[in-house]
């Protein structure tokens, strides 16, 4: 996966003035679109998007401040189709439009190109295991949330806690399959995965593909495959997003399985009463790379 993102990033800068054919690159390095833009980011720590955004206006700036062809000249051959929407990347980047920069010789972002480098420390412990489920449906209380990286989501918090406490003990009397207990469930995140970005989050539990769903619940239906459980045990939710980051900057570049797309599961297998310390089980759908 590490020489897969580090001949990614040499496709990018000889295609960075074209629109790039990610399905395409990803199938040349023989693996998924999907896969390749959630470790890019997950890595990046930016979207591939965002990462060629600036590679192009790093590049741009250059031209710009040679002053030696019009600004309509330099956005066409850097993509865009006129002098508006190219300012407005431009700007994004380096704070300053195109002429303000070619008049001041400044102020200039500049994106490095990344280069991926797998070190190995053992920080992260993977206690793994594999799971081939057979189809199942995920049914509960659903709504769209903004993705946050890191610490609480308030937003989750809210909705879990807008539920009636009977409630919960409904939705667990409801389980009758794997995952067990109650789930917390993210679906339909952009494949780029980035911070802000709309997501859809599930609080419920795991029925078989035949039991019916209630019908004042959402359901979610997950197709049979291969699921990687990674168990967590610590302060919450630290060290399950600890684990999380791990299995895209550890886990996955060091063994021969992908993620698919699919949603993310969290099993809370025992926790504190008030909730600082937890044992998980995190789902992920996967399949041989």
């Amino acid at each position: 996966m590490i020489s897969a993102l580090n001949r990614l990033v040499d496709l990018v800068e000889e295609h960075l003035t074209e629109e790039l054919d990610v399905p395409a690159m990803a199938a040349t390095l023989g693996t998924t679109e999907y896969h390749l833009r959630r470790m890019f980011s997950s890595l990046a720590g930016m979207p591939l998007s965002e990462y060629v955004r600036r590679r192009r206006m790093t590049v741009a700036a250059a031209d710009v401040v040679r002053g030696e062809d019009d600004l309509l000249s330099i956005a066409v051959r850097h993509g865009y189709g006129s002098t508006e929407a190219f300012g407005r990347a431009f700007r994004s980047v380096h704070g300053a439009a195109p002429r303000e920069v070619r008049r001041a010789g400044g102020p200039l972002q500049s994106q490095p190109q990344l280069r991926f480098r797998l070190t190995v420390e053992g920080s992260t412990p993977m206690d793994t295991r594999f799971a081939d489920r057979p189809a199942f449906r995920l049914i509960g209380h659903a709504t769209r949330v903004p993705l946050i990286h890191e610490g609480v989501n308030p937003h989750i918090q809210e909705h879990i806690a807008s539920l009636p406490r009977q409630e919960h003990a409904r939705l667990k009397s409801l389980g009758d399959t794997d995952p067990a207990g109650l789930l917390q469930v993210c679906d339909d995140l952009a494949p780029d995965s980035a911070e802000g970005t709309d997501l859809t989050y599930l609080h419920g539990v795991a029925v078989t593909g035949d039991t019916p769903a209630p019908d004042d619940l959402d359901a979610i239906e997950v197709p049979a495959g291969l699921w990687a459980v990674f168990r967590t045990s610590g302060p919450h939710p630290e060290a399950l997003q600890t684990a999380w980051a791990a299995t895209a900057s550890e886990w996955f570049p060091s063994n021969p399985w992908r993620l698919r797309p699919g949603p993310s599961i969290v099993a809370i297998l025992d926790r504190a009463e008030d909730f600082t310390t937890a044992t998980c089980e995190l789902w992920l759908p996967v399949e041989p790379a």
